[in-house]
């Protein structure tokens, strides 16, 4: 066995295996919705994409390690200018310099493209939150029953009654979400949308608004924020004019601030108080 084509071998199959994570990585959803939608790809969760991703850049950096070692003198060759002389910087490594600086400053600047990529994945981020659907708050999976019910607003006891009438087996109160949710093979959000309508405290089928408006809000225009907690986006709209907020088509809640010269807090409080009157969407 030739160890010298196995190192090379190794490096590249680990780093075509890097491109692919470093793929679905940069398009899987953020951490609290992946988490809460139990959201899959190939049926690999995010963390286990990442595991794979870390080590195999571990493989990565030792196979390429050991093919330096073993090309070392080829390598040299690179560093040396048309005399033979040894010269680290040849115009080959100034050019690799420069991009290198160039790709470094440009994504800490924000120039394009460098800016544009990074928006393309906020994008396809934010399309994800909107398919699958935010958490209510941060690794609300992790909570008890007992405590998520209490920090989203709903009745535990009706929440339990409305989990077993749907077909789920619930262990108690102090079992987590994330736990429930394995012993049944669902996700959090599908255990959520089951006790929600029954258990929110008005009684009808509109999702109560948490107190703090959860991780990725600011990201929703008012059709999306309707959607995801059963409001009339119109009532929300002409709540917001109400109070002399102007809301522009298709803009979101952090614009819509911004806009405004209001904080995204503010605004959510807004619709938080309107959400008590407002009919639910159809």
């Amino acid at each position: 066995m030739n160890i010298r084509r196995t190192v090379s071998l190794t490096a590249a199959l680990a780093f075509m295996v890097m491109v692919l994570t470093s793929v679905i990585l940069y398009i899987v959803p953020q951490g609290r919705v992946a988490y809460w939608a139990d959201w899959r790809l190939m049926g690999l969760s995010k963390n286990q994409w990442g595991a794979v991703h870390i080590n195999m850049g571990l493989l990565f950096l030792i196979a390429l390690g050991l093919h330096v070692y073993y090309n070392w003198r080829p390598l040299t060759q690179y560093l040396k200018d048309r005399a033979r002389n040894c010269k680290v910087f040849t115009s080959e490594f100034n050019l690799a310099a420069v991009l290198v600086v160039v790709f470094t400053l440009g994504t800490l600047a924000g120039w394009a493209p460098f800016g544009t990529i990074l928006d393309i994945q906020d994008d396809i981020k934010a399309a994800a939150a909107r398919k699958y659907g935010e958490p209510p708050y941060g690794h609300a999976e992790l909570s008890t029953l007992g405590t998520f019910t209490r920090k989203t607003g709903l009745d535990l006891q009706a929440a339990r009654t409305a989990l077993v009438a749907a077909g789920y087996q619930i262990a108690g109160p102090e079992q987590s979400l994330q736990a429930m949710a394995a012993a049944n093979g669902v996700s959090p959000q599908t255990l959520y949308n089951a006790m929600a309508p029954a258990a929110a405290s008005k009684g009808d089928a509109s999702r109560p608004l948490p107190e703090k408006p959860p991780p990725g809000t600011g990201k929703l225009t008012l059709d999306d924020f309707g959607r995801q907690y059963g409001l009339d986006a119109k009532h929300l709209r002409g709540a917001l004019e109400a109070n002399g907020i102007k809301v522009g088509e298709g803009m979101t809640i952090k614009a819509i601030a911004a806009a405004n010269g209001r904080s995204p807090v503010d605004v959510y409080d807004m619709l938080r108080t309107a959400a008590s009157s407002s009919p639910a969407s159809g």
